[in-house]
């Protein structure tokens, strides 16, 4: 199944997951590697109808308060994801979401990972022939989020952290190669 059904086809809880991944992974771009942990617990199965919306906001305090040196579209388009996260967990406001975070981290991905064009991602069929190993990676990562929860429920929490884990240190690499590369 593409990512963009997969998508379609999510419940709440991994729309929320799928946008929240998609955020964990780039945000070492806003200079906070665990910010995020709160947000995680709230999606627990034990977790309180509220805490969503008070963890965000206490996420966005924390993370609007971190300056970042020379702000690129990368951070830009991170900040947006966050910014952008609704405080209301409905289908409908999350689906957007995890739509509109899963098209940023790509273009995140692409941008760190020098590729010229992103015209043949293919988001819809699952392709990644012909995709940098960076973004083709990235879309293997967005799909395996949103299939780990959709197989596993709620327990499927703890695989999609490890997966956005492990695709924060790629990130880290990749923030690293550029920095060398433009510096």
């Amino acid at each position: 199944m593409s990512l963009v059904e997969l998508i379609a086809q999510a419940d709440e809880r991994g729309l929320a997951v799928s946008g929240l991944a998609c955020l964990d992974r780039c945000v070492p771009l806003l200079g906070d590697d665990e910010a995020l942990r709160p947000l995680w617990a709230s999606l627990a199965e034990d977790a309180a109808a509220g805490d969503w919306a008070e963890r965000l906001e206490q996420t966005r305090g924390k993370l609007d308060a971190a300056e970042t040196a020379g702000e690129d579209e990368t951070v830009t388009l991170a900040r947006r994801m966050l910014a952008a996260a609704p405080a209301e967990r409905s289908a409908a406001a999350l689906r957007e979401w995890a739509d509109g975070c899963s098209v940023a981290a790509l273009r995140i991905h692409r941008l760190l990972d020098g590729a010229a064009d992103d015209s043949g991602l293919a988001r819809g069929d699952g392709r990644t022939d012909g995709l940098s190993p960076l973004l083709a990676a990235e879309l293997r990562r967005q799909t395996t989020v949103l299939e780990l929860l959709a197989a596993h429920g709620p327990t499927g929490l703890r695989g999609a952290l490890e997966v956005s884990t492990e695709g924060r240190r790629v990130l880290r690499a990749a923030m690293s190669r550029r920095s060398r590369r433009d510096g």
